[in-house]
């Protein structure tokens, strides 16, 4: 019997991985398209700006403080621990050795708005705080790999988690020389987190709190009447964002196996933002 159970857990970690595979591509195929974007938008306006010498806006790196607005689209990720097989205790007593995995099955897009303030630290430093609501949805598939259908395919549960997160991204600014009326930078910063959307009836519930670390590279337009940046950034939780006891206060039965089957979460999000400042 412990035989066939951890042959099942080994088959299930290898579908795991082939559905990781298989959602991972598409995500390539995002990034690529995204670094796409800014990559001919700022090698555009830099061949614009080869031929022009007059600078739009020279003076406005000076500013000591300034704010701006930013909207933008991002794609939600969570990436879950499984705990593997766990024993079930039946309504007569008895006990089932059962095994379930979880893991979000697609990439929706979602949007995002918010207002910032940048303080001017030195010349290529920067501090700017942009509290922003970000609203998108994750599609999670829980996997039954005990009981199968008739074609043998595992039973499945769905779950479509829509979020609505409040975030003020803390982030530390480093650019480059401008050049003409364009200007590189790179990012790094923490964001704190309010998680706003869970329904008590779900399999799947995040904390209410979270942290997430942020990476990202962006671009300053110097246009004539404001400036536009386009940037791109990763943010990966770096607490466990599964609400651990919400599996004890669910009342069917048949739920809680499927929310006992997963002891840790991480949230993930690839965001492309656009600043107006």
């Amino acid at each position: 019997m412990r035989k066939v159970a951890f042959w099942n857990y080994e088959n299930s970690l290898f579908t795991s991985r082939r559905q990781n595979i298989k959602r991972i591509s598409p995500l390539y195929s995002i990034m690529r398209k995204l670094f796409s974007i800014i990559i001919l938008l700022s090698a555009a306006i830099a061949a614009a700006a080869q031929g022009n010498a007059v600078q739009n806006r020279p003076y406005t790196d000076l500013r000591p403080f300034h704010f701006g607005v930013v909207i933008g689209t991002h794609f939600q990720d969570i990436e879950f621990s499984n705990i593997g097989p766990q024993m079930i205790t039946n309504a007569d007593g008895t006990q089932t050795e059962t095994l379930i995995t979880c893991d979000q099955d697609r990439w929706d897009m979602g949007f995002n708005v918010g207002v910032l303030g940048e303080f001017r630290l030195s010349q290529h430093f920067a501090f700017r705080i942009a509290p922003t609501l970000y609203f998108g949805n994750r599609h999670l598939t829980l996997y039954n790999h005990t009981d199968h259908l008739e074609n043998g395919e595992p039973i499945t549960q769905t779950q479509d988690m829509k979020t609505i997160y409040i975030g003020s991204p803390l982030n530390l600014l480093f650019a480059a020389p401008r050049l003409d009326n364009a200007r590189p930078y790179i990012m790094a910063g923490v964001s704190p987190m309010i998680n706003l959307s869970g329904g008590d009836n779900d399999y799947v519930k995040l904390k209410r709190y979270d942290v997430f670390l942020e990476v990202g590279l962006g671009c300053d337009i110097y246009l004539p009447f404001f400036k536009l940046r386009p940037e791109l950034k990763f943010c990966y939780s770096l607490i466990n964002s599964l609400d651990t006891k919400h599996a004890d206060r669910l009342r069917d039965d048949n739920m809680k196996m499927y929310a006992r089957s997963i002891n840790e979460a991480h949230s993930k999000m690839i965001v492309l933002s656009f600043y107006f400042e």
